[in-house]
């Protein structure tokens, strides 16, 4: 009995799983197709986790800090390179860094900050939280300006740009006029995926608790024989 009540638990756990993610889904879609907003204040990045905000639909205006930019490493429908982070420097006083887009690889940071816009620029995009630390399989090494992971306090810190928001922005579309000549960064790639195997999962517990019950029933019955 203990074996099938564990997993019926486990099963309405992975339930109320599948609810849950569903619910995330929904409130993620619903960001992505709103109406672009400002980016919340500091004080309310500060206050919650940076996750909160992921993928809030909001629009900036300001100029970027073109020879900041820093290359991190992507691998996107576009193939391998890198995204172009490039701190910009708000209207209203503020500092948040830009993931501009896809770079091919070969491209180096001073190149990708030569393409940089010099003058007013507006961009629409998804917040994103910072990703400390590197990848699943390399760890950023600041010293070297080898970078694996958006991590905007390391990326700070390494381009000296003081006070930035907490999280980023991947750019979905930027107006501004770009040096000509040279080829600009491919925006727009942000991947939003997030794995739903819940109902297959809930079943597979239904399924066993099933089984425990229907071995239980052949063990009583054959201890009833032997009686």
């Amino acid at each position: 009995m203990l074996a099938f009540a564990a997993f019926v638990a486990l099963g309405v756990w992975q339930v109320q799983r599948m609810h849950w993610k569903h619910a995330l889904i929904a409130r993620v879609d619903a960001r992505v197709h709103a109406a672009p907003v400002e980016l919340p204040s500091r004080k309310r990045l500060t206050a919650q986790p940076p996750k909160a905000f992921n993928y809030l639909h909001v629009k900036l205006a300001g100029t970027y800090a073109g020879s900041q930019t820093a290359l991190v490493r992507a691998a996107t429908e576009l193939g391998t390179g890198y995204w172009t982070m490039t701190p910009m420097h708000l209207d209203d006083g503020r500092t948040v860094w830009v993931n501009r887009g896809f770079v091919p690889s070969g491209t180096t940071a001073a190149q990708a900050g030569r393409a940089t816009p010099t003058g007013p620029v507006s961009v629409v995009g998804l917040v994103r939280s910072s990703e400390p630390g590197g990848s699943l399989l390399q760890s950023n090494r600041p010293q070297d300006d080898r970078w694996y992971s958006r991590d905007v306090a390391a990326l700070s810190k390494a381009r000296h740009v003081t006070d930035a928001a907490p999280v980023f922005v991947d750019a979905q579309t930027e107006t501004a006029t770009s040096p000509s000549g040279i080829p600009k960064p491919v925006p727009g790639l942000t991947v939003i995926r997030f794995p739903d195997n819940h109902l297959q999962y809930a079943l597979t517990w239904f399924a066993m608790a099933l089984l425990s019950l229907v071995g239980m029933g052949l063990v009583w019955r054959r201890k009833t024989r032997t009686v």
